[in-house]
């Protein structure tokens, strides 16, 4: 387990490296001064000049990338042009609401597919089975934003049961409670997870229905073992590899998806910050929240790769 563990986290830390240095070319290689477009057109060249030696735009490539990646390794992102405070503060602040609507999208999602997903290949072939997986095909070609816009529809303008936007604050001083914290994500949590629900149902019911053709599965019916022990009790574990790397792409998916959602239910998280950012040119707070992001992503698939030798001991035997 140790050099399955070390192989992966090998990886983990190459990956990250390349993950920076990618987002920080993709930025450099944009056409244009950022500077000047920070100032506007109108502004001087000794006003554009200024900004950018504040800036660090006059110093070497090869120096500003060693500049910001040893300041990420310290969680020093810089100070933010538009904000006027330190980029670290304003990603953790916005953090404390994009986690918790990711990972609520996330156990909404995964509670929904796994149910439906069992209940679908338990009924292969039969009128649960289509159904469910209709739904599961209505739900894949519905968009994230107009979904939102329907449950606004519905349960705030019509039924009056949730707030239509905002978000209170987890905390009495911040003018809320983590209950009317909760309430106010849990619409925007649906509207992210209900694609991600139905890709997962369809994944699972094709995994269990795999591990349900095995002979252990048969060879456990024929002792007795009824259908529901079966299904939650062994052949689900068995069918969680495909399940799991899935899910993992889809908590990374949803961490990035928050952009749209939070924007249409005006929350002040990670994915409005990264739209205000670009709206008001502050190429540092969007290189942060962009790398952010990025390096979430990679850390999700290695918690996955990790979890397959928990899951399934003959992964880790296979690559050691």
């Amino acid at each position: 387990m140790g050099l399955f563990f070390l192989k992966r986290l090998a990886t983990l830390v190459a990956t990250l490296i390349g993950a920076s240095v990618v987002v920080f070319l993709v930025l450099e290689i944009l056409p244009g001064n950022a500077a000047q477009m920070l100032m506007g057109p109108d502004a001087s060249p000794e006003a554009v000049a200024a900004l950018a030696a504040k800036l660090g735009l006059d110093q070497p490539a090869g120096a500003r990338y060693w500049q910001w990646v040893s300041g990420l390794v310290v969680g020093n992102m810089g100070d933010s042009y538009a904000y006027g405070s330190p980029v670290l503060d304003l990603v953790l602040e916005r953090l404390a609401l994009t986690v918790p609507l990711a990972l609520m999208a996330m156990v909404i999602t995964t509670v929904l597919a796994l149910a439906a997903g069992v209940y679908a290949a338990a009924r292969h072939n039969k009128l649960g089975d289509v159904g469910v997986m209709t739904l599961a095909q209505i739900g894949i070609a519905i968009p994230n934003f107009w979904f939102a816009i329907l449950l606004i529809l519905l349960f705030s303008v019509k039924l009056q049961w949730f707030s239509a936007g905002g978000f209170p604050g987890w905390t009495e001083d911040a003018g809320g409670s983590p209950l009317e914290a909760l309430k106010a994500l849990l619409l925007p949590a649906i509207a992210l997870a209900v694609v991600q629900a139905a890709i997962l149902a369809r994944i699972t019911r094709s995994a269990v229905l795999e591990v349900l053709r095995e002979d252990f599965v048969r060879t456990a019916r024929a002792k007795g073992l009824s259908q529901r022990a079966a299904l939650w009790g062994h052949v689900l574990r068995n069918a969680m590899i495909p399940v799991v790397t899935v899910m993992g792409l889809q908590f990374a998916s949803l961490l990035a998806g928050t952009i749209v959602v939070e924007n249409v239910f005006y929350l002040p998280g990670l994915g409005r910050l990264i739209f205000q950012s670009i709206s008001n040119r502050d190429l540092i707070v969007v290189r942060n929240c962009v790398m952010l992001l990025a390096a979430m992503v990679i850390v999700v698939n290695f918690v996955v790769d990790v979890l397959y030798a928990v899951i399934d001991p003959r992964v880790k035997a296979s690559d050691i």
